[in-house]
């Protein structure tokens, strides 16, 4: 269970306060602009498919074909998520909240291609609309979690700054959290795009998410698509659990005059530099 793995108290909700913080509009009114219209555009496609989903899960396994959570969104509001059900109805009824594994028992069959096709994620676009999420950003976290993660992982409230995305610069990059670790390391790339994030960058993301569905692997995204990433550098990192050290060069590839501002600036966690938006 998630609680035993995070904390020792049986929290159910947020045990640690959230920091809320104001950053810099930075072409938020560009970044909700595209929101909009990929989600108008693709409605003709995306709307179809959710349908069918929908309509598969309700034929092969009891309950119902949609489901929603809770999740935290920026600077700490909460909101609730839509996305096709993938995994048995109200499985966590025993367990509690617990993180998904590798080859995780809840999963439905059809549950299992649509997470590889990324398929139950579609209904997100409807919180995209609503201004709940982006298309781009740290993945959204639930309640129950991200409480004890606060109080485990210094600055991971970070990441709260933006809207969670239905893809993002972690998400493509590494897999899906399954313990403390894991979300320790992927925090150091939502804290990467946070600080250097907009539109080339989200424009890069979203082009390597659909070279990573068409079955291309991480680290070919990233090369790809000249992604920033500061792990490149894991035994550096492996000194501390919160320092990530090593020079890197900005690419040219979709190199805009924002990524050059970018350069001249870095993130501190627990005191030391994160030099985070070059690309390797």
């Amino acid at each position: 269970m998630i609680a035993q793995q995070l904390s020792s108290s049986s929290n159910t909700g947020m045990s640690a306060p959230v920091a809320i913080f104001i950053i810099p509009q930075r072409s938020e009114t560009l970044k909700r602009c595209c929101d909009l219209f990929f989600c108008l555009a693709t409605a003709v496609i995306v709307i179809p498919v959710i349908f069918m989903a929908w309509v598969l899960v309700r034929v092969t396994s009891p309950g119902p074909g949609f489901y929603s959570q809770v999740r935290v969104g920026r600077n700490g509001r909460h909101y609730r998520i839509y996305k096709i059900r993938s995994m048995r109805y109200n499985c966590e009824a025993a367990s509690g909240a617990a993180w998904s594994t590798k080859r995780d028992p809840r999963v439905t069959p059809i549950g299992k291609i649509f997470r590889a096709l990324h398929i139950d994620e579609l209904p997100q676009l409807l919180n995209v609309l609503r201004g709940d999420m982006s298309l781009v950003g740290p993945r959204p976290e639930r309640p129950e979690f991200v409480g004890p993660l606060s109080e485990k992982i210094p600055g991971y409230t970070m990441r709260l700054l933006v809207r969670p995305g239905v893809t993002g610069l972690a998400q493509i990059q590494l897999p899906p959290d399954t313990d403390i670790e894991s979300v320790r390391t992927k925090l150091v790339l939502d804290r990467c795009y946070v600080q250097s994030g907009g539109f080339w960058l989200d424009l890069r993301i979203l082009l390597g998410t659909g070279i990573y569905l068409m079955g291309v692997s991480y680290a070919r995204v990233r090369k790809l698509m000249r992604l920033p990433n500061p792990l490149t550098d894991r035994e550096k990192m492996a000194e501390s659990s919160a320092q990530v050290v090593g020079p890197f060069k900005m690419a040219t590839f979709f190199q805009s005059p924002q990524d050059k501002v970018a350069t001249q600036r870095s993130l501190s966690l627990n005191g030391e530099q994160i030099a985070c938006s070059q690309a390797q």
